[in-house]
């Protein structure tokens, strides 16, 4: 990491909601689930946006592609149904630094209304250790 990774680094960052991001979209294995279900933002797929700004935020901070990071924590609200098409600012800020560990303060809008609020945390790994512990483990299970 580098020492430029510090509490207080803010990002913004946005996005249009695409078709595959909705809850029928989403879970369209389960037929009966999703067509009952509304075409509007999935929380699972809201969340790996919020995910996706926090690292991206990050990476010129880091010894980017050697080191990368993995999301450990999320606690997020999700306020307001968004239907596709429409336009995310995602905001947040870096609040704390420890060791390996990275905690942010986000939140998201649709341009109408703030969809959603909370936490999320990191942590900071060398990937080819990362990826020698996960083929070690995809072997361990037979896959």
């Amino acid at each position: 990491m580098k020492d430029t990774l510090q509490p207080g680094i803010t990002f913004e960052w946005q996005t249009t909601v695409p078709e595959r991001a909705v809850v029928p979209a989403l879970f369209g294995e389960h037929t009966a689930f999703a067509q009952q279900m509304p075409a509007v933002l999935a929380t699972g797929y809201m969340v790996g946006l919020m995910e996706l700004a926090c690292t991206q935020a990050i990476i010129p901070h880091m010894d980017w592609p050697v080191e990368q990071s993995l999301g450990t924590h999320v606690s997020f609200s999700h306020l307001a149904a968004t239907p596709p098409g429409m336009t995310l600012t995602i905001r947040g800020e870096l609040v704390e630094v420890e060791g390996r560990r990275v905690r942010f303060r986000v939140e998201a809008w649709d341009g109408l209304d703030k969809i959603s609020e909370g936490e999320h945390e990191r942590t900071i790994v060398i990937a080819e250790k990362f990826h020698v512990r996960l083929a070690e483990k995809k072997q361990r299970a037979g896959l």
